[in-house]
């Protein structure tokens, strides 16, 4: 292993208790391949799944997840050749924010939909069952890895929360794709998120908007 090699720091443990569970398998001999609705998988054969859209290139690994909601995904990570998008000789700066998303330097702007704001009173009214699931749980002596109304309403809150981050996620990949393919230059002021968080009063606004990931793309 890498450990050995001295290539890595110590392995972190794993519980195979934990919600977040991940295994990522290199392809070797076509191990890994896609047919239809199955993919194939090693020690675990063929295995149906939702397809997202078709694979292009060289298959390399492929990574396998369950989330907190209890729903597995499959990431598939190919080799292919990037052709370069045609020049446009536009350039724009954008301006982050929280009342508008992003401003763009020719007055342009992008509403902020506020996923997480959507979701916030049901998140709390789950949530607080989630409390009182865990208090129960208590006062009958049962650890919260065996108590099965817990682990329910764990589920239920994990996935309002993953509703909320694909919402975002998804509006970020269409912005961010409309503004690559429209201008060769991209200018973004660069911002100290993470001063800006410890103002309690925006940190949750700030949160939501998730600027970072947008850079990121």
């Amino acid at each position: 292993s890498r450990f050995f090699k001295r290539q890595n720091e110590h392995p972190q443990f794993k519980s195979k208790k934990s919600p977040k569970q991940r295994y990522t398998p290199q392809c070797t001999d076509n191990n890994i391949a896609v047919s239809g609705n199955c993919l194939k998988l090693p020690k675990l054969g063929l295995v149906k799944f939702a397809d997202s859209r078709e694979m292009k290139g060289r298959i390399l690994n492929a990574t396998v997840r369950r989330k907190p909601s209890g729903k597995f995904f499959v990431s598939i990570l190919c080799e292919e050749e990037i052709c370069e998008l045609p020049k446009t000789d536009s350039a724009v700066g954008i301006d982050l924010g929280i009342t508008d998303f992003a401003v763009m330097s020719d007055g342009s702007r992008n509403d902020n939909n506020h996923f997480t704001r959507q979701m916030e009173e049901r998140l709390r009214r789950e949530q607080r069952k989630l409390a009182r699931r865990a208090l129960a749980a208590e006062k009958r002596g049962i650890t919260l890895s065996e108590a099965r109304n817990y682990q329910k309403q764990r589920r239920k809150v994990a996935r309002l929360h993953e509703r909320v981050a694909n919402q975002r996620n998804e509006f970020l990949n269409k912005l961010s794709i409309e503004i690559v393919k429209n201008h060769d230059i991209i200018c973004i002021e660069d911002l100290n998120v993470k001063g800006m968080m410890r103002n309690h009063k925006l940190a949750k606004s700030i949160s939501d908007v998730s600027w970072t990931s947008l850079v990121s793309k």
